[in-house]
């Protein structure tokens, strides 16, 4: 599932995320949303965050 919508993403959500430096691998990093980087209301790749932890991806997943 690709969370390319901007509605879908708000502060505080759980999300997974793909960092960059794993874009080839896949590998999900898991963490809450506290920055929205990604202007445009939908992107081909998922919309870009900076995690509570301060790592920064695109959301791949968003977790109930």
């Amino acid at each position: 599932m690709n969370d390319a919508n901007h509605v879908k993403i708000s502060i505080g959500l759980h999300v997974r995320i793909v960092l960059k430096k794993d874009q080839r691998t896949g590998k999900l990093t898991k963490g809450v949303v506290k920055d929205i980087l990604t202007k445009s209301q939908t992107h081909p790749h998922g919309i870009k965050v900076r995690l509570e932890s301060g790592e920064v991806g695109r959301v791949k997943e968003v977790l109930e």
